[in-house]
């Protein structure tokens, strides 16, 4: 019998399907707020049991890529009322992701050409950033190296979040997730290969977990726990993130902390299909042995992937992405069998106005465009 069809109870949110809309980095709003085209964007999508917004940052330190809609003005808390206003009455639900790249950003990014901030003062090797050129123009630059920041920054950081957690459910969001995955500044702090600091958020396991266990129940603590999820990305690779020796122990630690607070959910990044190194295949039935929540997994899932991982217990809810970019009903699709379209890679990031954003076509405008 299928699940990923049926509803779900997400820590008393009521899920109408246990498909998430994974988040992703569009690079759409030239402005940093999002726009009428960004509320149809998502409200299209709405059929998804959650949607999880593209990475918003927290403030323009946290910044590392162009056109990328914060959550730390007034101007982006209105923009993001509207998209929430629209998911809203198509009956869908969303959560916005809560973006602080770190040492992946880019001096043109930062206030006054600052250097961006991290756990070490350690560059990203082969890593880029979508920022300004010598030439003036928008493109791929080195990320540039950073500084680390200090213990009292950190505290800093993570009231930056909270601020943005305050903002979030202000502009009718139903919770929000924090992104400590995928190499950006979270994890720039929980690996051992990119902190190497000597304060209370380096060393020990319990110490480099300690920045983003803060975090969470500081902005639990403002909006409650049940409207906070978290994203990590286990054993990634991705921006220079490398293996370092109690790795294991360390994803699962968090597995038993997270267990302590009962978040909304944990949200599991496979990287395999960003470019990174797939996740152990055993990780997630692992990982749920010892967080009993609500887990997310996303990364190459199709309808029948989707549905065996929920029929063997570790998984919950399962997160698509790119389907979601050329099929706003890709919930329909799926349940009906119905083709699934591909979107060519150029339409991933960038662009402007519809095209590759907002004009891809339902099932059933194409059915009725070639019938």
């Amino acid at each position: 019998m299928t699940q990923l069809f049926t509803p779900y109870n997400l820590a008393g949110l009521a899920l109408s399907n246990r498909v998430v809309m994974a988040p992703m980095t569009r690079s759409r709003a030239e402005s940093g707020v999002p726009d009428d085209q960004t509320a149809l964007y998502y409200a299209q999508r709405a059929g998804a049991g959650l949607i999880i917004t593209e990475g918003a940052p927290v403030s323009q330190e946290g910044n590392g890529y162009l056109y990328t809609p914060g959550i730390h003005t007034d101007a982006q808390e209105a923009g993001w009322t509207n998209v929430t206003r629209a998911v809203h009455e198509r009956s869908g639900r969303i959560f916005v992701q809560l973006w602080h790249v770190g040492r992946v950003s880019h001096v043109s990014l930062q206030q006054d050409g600052a250097a961006p901030v991290s756990a070490s003062a350690k560059r990203a090797e082969d890593t880029s950033s979508y920022s300004i050129g010598p030439d003036g123009l928008p493109g791929q630059q080195p990320a540039s190296t950073p500084r680390a920041l200090t213990t009292e920054e950190v505290v800093r950081v993570t009231a930056d979040f909270v601020a943005a957690a305050r903002r979030a459910i202000r502009a009718g969001f139903d919770g929000v997730e924090i992104h400590g995955a995928n190499g950006y500044l979270f994890e720039q702090f929980i690996n051992a290969g990119s902190n190497d600091r000597t304060d209370h958020y380096g060393g020990s396991v319990e110490n480099r977990l300690r920045f983003l266990l803060e975090t969470v129940d500081a902005v639990a603590a403002e909006i409650g726990m049940d409207r906070v999820g978290v994203r990590i990305s286990p054993f990634g690779r991705l921006f220079d993130m490398a293996a370092f020796d109690d790795e294991a122990e360390t994803w699962l630690s968090l597995a038993e902390q997270m267990e302590v607070r009962q978040p909304a959910y944990v949200h599991l990044s496979n990287q395999l299909t960003i470019g990174g190194e797939a996740m152990p295949e055993t990780f997630p039935s692992q990982f749920c042995k010892r967080f009993t929540g609500t887990l997310i997994a996303a990364g190459g899932f199709d309808r029948g992937t989707g549905e065996q991982a929920l029929k063997d217990g570790a998984l919950d809810l399962i997160a698509f992405g790119k389907p979601f970019i050329s099929n706003p009903d890709f919930v329909e699709r799926m349940q009906n069998g119905w083709p699934i379209a591909d979107a060519p890679r150029d339409a991933f990031y960038g662009g402007k106005g519809t095209k590759n954003y907002t004009d891809f076509p339902t099932y059933a405008e194409q059915a009725g465009v070639t019938a």
